[in-house]
């Protein structure tokens, strides 16, 4: 554990990074810009639920403890769900930052799983089409990943208080049919701005 950063603020939020592993591979990826967010997120080891608790101390300090680093939260389900509970106790707001695939990794309904212990829930949209998606965030599982985060998002609405579906500005990203998409499934919708440099591979 020791040199890994595992909660790292940002305005008024914490994030939790817990894990370097993710579904996707997109072309905008933090991990490929220079700048990142400032902090090295690279995990040496994956953090247990007790080294997150003691990484975050006081939750009332910030607006949302976020579940959201270097990859994808919902790869450590468990992992989530035993930390959400912890700092819901404490007087946490908890938001997860998730790409959307946790029904398809898991194979089974993971939000109901999560309902009570999340207040809010960014899903990482992307795109306006499957083969738009494929192409952006390329995905392990193929040309099913984009349906399995449509119906993530059904999912949550009317489970989770607060559903985002969010996009980064980017080339062959139509904004606009994806905020259509978000109003159509219920839930709000985020533009992100990408910023930062990739790197040259």
């Amino acid at each position: 554990m020791a040199g890994q950063i595992v909660a790292y603020p940002l305005g008024q939020n914490l994030y939790l990074n817990i894990t370097n592993r993710c579904t996707n591979n997109c072309l905008f990826c933090i991990r490929r810009t220079s700048e990142g967010v400032g902090y090295d997120l690279w995990l040496k080891q994956e953090p247990s639920p007790e080294e997150v608790l003691a990484a975050v101390q006081d939750p009332t300090c910030y607006r949302e403890i976020v579940f959201c680093g270097y990859g994808e939260p919902l790869m450590r389900l468990e992992v989530v769900r035993e930390v959400a509970e912890q700092l819901k106790k404490r007087g946490a707001q908890i938001r997860i930052n998730t790409n959307g695939q946790a029904n398809l990794v898991y194979q089974r309904n993971v939000v109901l799983e999560l309902k009570d212990l999340v207040d809010a829930i960014c899903i990482s949209l992307n795109a306006q089409s499957a083969d738009r998606y494929l192409e952006i965030c390329r995905p392990i599982y193929g040309e099913k990943a984009y349906q399995a985060v449509l119906d993530f998002a059904r999912c949550c609405v009317g489970q989770i208080p607060k559903v985002v579906l969010s996009v980064v500005e980017w080339p062959g990203v139509d904004v606009e049919k994806c905020r259509e998409i978000a109003r159509k499934l219920g839930t709000e919708f985020r533009l992100r701005r990408f910023s930062g440099t990739l790197k040259q591979t």
